[in-house]
């Protein structure tokens, strides 16, 4: 398989990112592993890589729930960037909300990037399949 060049995860939760982190590394999956604990800190550094003409994350990882920028605030900021490249976006939440639900399929009708939804705790196999779409 081939290796993805930048991937990313964007959640607060230290254990969910250290299980993704170790799942990706025991499939040596990415060259590189990005994380960041709220949606702002993520949008700033991926619109200073578009300013600086550096290729972003190809895979994104993305919680919702999180402090000072929540996945949904993230999302809108991102989907709004010239980012012509597919970006695989894997919204990873423990939220049962319908509302989340929703969200979820709007943000995946009006965008060219693939945007998928899984519930935590995320598996072997989602990992296998995320990345191999990517």
């Amino acid at each position: 398989m081939k290796k993805i060049k930048s991937i990313c995860i964007i959640d607060d939760d230290p254990i969910t990112v250290f299980g993704i982190k170790k799942m990706l590394n025991s499939f040596d999956l990415a060259e590189e592993i990005k994380t960041y604990v709220n949606g702002k800190e993520a949008i700033d550094e991926i619109t200073s890589m578009i300013e600086q003409n550096i290729p972003v994350p190809q895979v994104i990882f993305l919680d919702i729930n999180m402090p000072i920028m929540d996945g949904w605030q993230f999302l809108e900021k991102f989907l709004a960037l010239e980012v012509e490249s597919k970006i695989r976006i894997n919204i990873v939440t423990s939220s049962i909300d319908p509302y989340d639900t929703q969200q979820f399929e709007r943000f995946r009708s009006t965008s060219h990037h693939i945007i998928d939804f899984k519930n935590k705790p995320i598996r072997k196999n989602d990992i296998l399949e995320i990345t191999k779409a990517a």
